[in-house]
């Protein structure tokens, strides 16, 4: 009885009950999106002008009316036909004799890893590293010890973005922690990224996260530099800059590569025989088979 009664009701729907062919829905409206509409306009009024807000509250309860009304004191449905259709499901892709693989075929995914501790200690050490080339840099060029200290600090201070040269020779207190800082975070965050990458290089990993790395972080910071901090980006020496890069690469990956590795879920995925050593699943090639270049 009930269901019969939702199906004639408020006159929607055809009044012979649900063919074969008809699917019974819920009727579309458009109250839901009225009342996000004075939802957000009740918000936005708050920070602009109250005539925003009042109007978003008389949408609010007009739609919240509206939309009480479309499902009591019953549900309006209507009856939407049913087109069957053939559908013929087909690939332009042709088919491929797939190479042979072994357990571990997956060469991109590594069964060990370098741990989270790995990648701090060697960005704790390439920071230090880094340190030196930009120290000599600073000697070399402004005969101060601080001027890279607080180049770097000045990121931080708007107050400093005018200061001269002079200025960022002399030491301070707040630059030089406030450098310690920026510089210890960024370093340790780099190494965790240097500890997930050398796994993933497999050959000669300390060279390409080395040099290659570098020059990626060097051009990702060039175009983003002037946003991040004018002050760096306007006095900052790209030579050194990159020099300062490839000594933290090589240090952080060399002490990176140093540490133990961890088993990760590639490894735990693969056959217990194979973890523990008893066997392989990789074909054994036959010393009396002829190979294909000897054939």
């Amino acid at each position: 009885m009930l269901q019969d009664e939702s199906m004639n009701a408020a006159g929607h729907g055809s009044g012979d009950g649900l063919q074969r062919d008809d699917v019974l829905l819920p009727v579309p409206t458009a109250w839901p999106i009225v009342l996000a509409l004075g939802t957000s306009l009740t918000v936005a009024g708050m920070v602009t002008h109250w005539l925003i807000s009042l109007l978003g509250v008389v949408l609010l309860l007009r739609s919240a009316f509206g939309w009480f009304f479309e499902v009591l004191p019953h549900e309006h449905h209507v009856f939407v036909p049913v087109r069957v259709e053939a559908i013929t499901i087909s690939s332009p892709r042709t088919r491929h004799t797939q190479l042979p693989t072994d357990e571990k075929h997956r060469k991109m995914l590594p069964i060990e890893t370098f741990s989270i501790a790995a990648g701090i200690k060697g960005g704790i050490v390439g920071g230090i590293a880094m340190v030196v080339p930009a120290t000599i840099f600073s000697l070399i060029r402004f005969h101060s010890l601080w001027y890279s200290v607080n180049l770097l600090a000045a990121g931080g201070f708007v107050s400093w973005a005018g200061e001269s040269d002079a200025f960022l020779a002399q030491f301070h207190l707040q630059g030089l922690l406030a450098a310690l800082g920026i510089h210890a975070l960024t370093s340790m965050l780099v190494g965790l990224l240097y500890g997930a990458m050398l796994p993933m290089f497999p050959r000669k990993p300390i060279f390409t996260a080395g040099f290659i790395a570098p020059f990626l972080w060097t051009g990702i910071l060039y175009s983003a530099l002037g946003v991040i901090s004018p002050i760096l980006n306007a006095r900052i020496d790209w030579l050194w800059f990159v020099i300062s890069q490839i000594a933290f690469g090589l240090v952080c990956g060399f002490v990176v590569n140093l540490q133990v590795k961890v088993r990760t879920p590639q490894f735990r995925a693969l056959p217990f025989a194979v973890r523990a050593g008893l066997h392989t699943d990789r074909p054994h090639s036959d010393p009396s088979t002829p190979k294909d270049e000897d054939r």
